[in-house]
């Protein structure tokens, strides 16, 4: 089992990112999981992410406040301990268009070719 405490985790930059600290909880450590990596994400009002897609799934799960996913020009809003997946390839963008912090985990896959 490999233990990581809040305030050792290490702030992380997401590329298309906006009015966001995302910090690494869990990956890319030896002896961490082995198939995935899980960051926690503090979006500011106005805050988001996209439009993009990426090659690998994600899962999203509100924390705190409310965060707004646009997937297939559909709009879902997630509250708290809300979550969805967003699929391969899939094109999303998530806005906070609420009046406080929205607080996240996302789950992500290793990228090809990464070895844990």
């Amino acid at each position: 089992m490999l233990t990581r405490r809040f305030a050792d985790a290490k702030p992380y930059d997401a590329p298309n990112h906006r009015g966001v600290v995302g910090l690494r909880l869990q990956g890319f450590e030896p002896g961490g999981p082995r198939n995935q990596w899980v960051g926690l994400s503090q979006f500011l009002p106005g805050g988001g992410a996209g439009p993009d897609s990426t090659p690998f799934e994600k899962v999203y799960v509100v924390l705190d406040g409310e965060m707004t996913v646009i997937a297939d020009g559909v709009e879902t809003v997630l509250g708290p301990l809300d979550s969805c997946t967003v699929a391969p390839h899939e094109l999303r963008e998530i806005v906070n268009r609420a009046n406080r912090v929205c607080t996240m985990l996302v789950i992500i896959p290793y990228p090809p070719g990464h070895i844990s």
